[in-house]
């Protein structure tokens, strides 16, 4: 892990990093048939439809987990540090192997290769966060704008959409509150609430591990832009903003002023 004052001190390392995160997830995909780079969002697109089918079952045990790490960050906020950076490690490593990677009819099998990476790396920064048990929890008051923030974070973790004859619609059913297949397995849904439990926590975080997380957020979230360019996607488009949103307020967090003051008194 990189130590804190060597990373406050080399102001070229977060250029140097973000544009390692940029390359890596320009990396061609690998696929069983091969395909034009043209088709590389197809592919993707093709990938994502089926990826995390396989382990949808398993959606409601993310749900639960995230909800009683949230209930042991109120309880004892000051010690549950390494555990929220050990669940958000490990859950990123489950969302390399459950996302980047999958059986698609068009292309037969498919890697997402710059996901993987990136999933394993931030899964390995995290987990050395805990390792080094380098967070201290503590919620604060929200500033204004963190009460919009925390609605869009809530949207992630419902992800309410349903395909219905290939368009992706809205769905507000409740019960997908505890099992959409999309939060816990899919990082544009899970990132969000992750951001705002950082942005929460913040300047108690590893600041390396934060930025890093909130950047590649921002990748993703404008990666998916593309949505909205099709009627049938639109809605899918419009579920991603919580990702965008909450990832360039991450980023511009320790640069606004006065915040400080206004995060100044606890909560609990």
């Amino acid at each position: 892990m990189i130590r804190k004052a060597y990373v406050e001190q080399r102001k070229w390392l977060y250029p140097l990093v973000y544009g390692l995160f940029i390359v890596v997830n320009l990396l061609p995909l690998y696929t069983e048939k091969p395909y034009s780079p043209q088709a590389t969002q197809d592919v993707i697109l093709n990938l994502l439809m089926v990826a995390v089918a396989p382990y949808a079952a398993y959606a409601p045990l993310f749900h639960l987990a995230t909800l009683l790490v949230i209930s042991l960050v109120l309880w004892k906020p000051g010690r549950m540090g390494r555990l929220v950076a050990g669940y958000m490690g490990v859950n990123y490593l489950v969302i390399g192997l459950a996302q980047s990677m999958g059986q698609t009819q068009e292309y037969g099998f498919v890697i997402h290769i710059g996901a993987l990476v990136t999933m394993i790396l931030l899964g390995g920064v995290w987990l050395a966060v805990a390792a080094r048990d380098d967070m201290r929890p503590a919620f604060r008051r929200l500033a204004p704008p963190e009460y919009g923030l925390l609605a869009l974070a809530l949207l992630a973790y419902w992800s309410p959409y349903v395909v219905s004859s290939g368009v992706i619609q809205p769905d507000f059913n409740p019960l997908l509150l505890v099992t959409s297949p999309d939060y816990g397995l899919t990082f544009c849904f899970t990132t969000p609430v992750f951001l705002m439990g950082v942005i929460l926590f913040y300047p108690r975080v590893n600041r390396f591990a934060y930025r890093i997380t909130a950047f590649s957020g921002l990748l993703y979230g404008l990666f998916n832009l593309t949505h909205w360019f099709s009627p049938e996607t639109r809605w899918m488009g419009f579920l991603h903003l919580p990702l965008l949103i909450l990832s360039v307020y991450a980023l511009l967090l320790p640069r606004i002023g006065g915040m400080a003051r206004i995060r100044s008194e606890p909560w609990n």
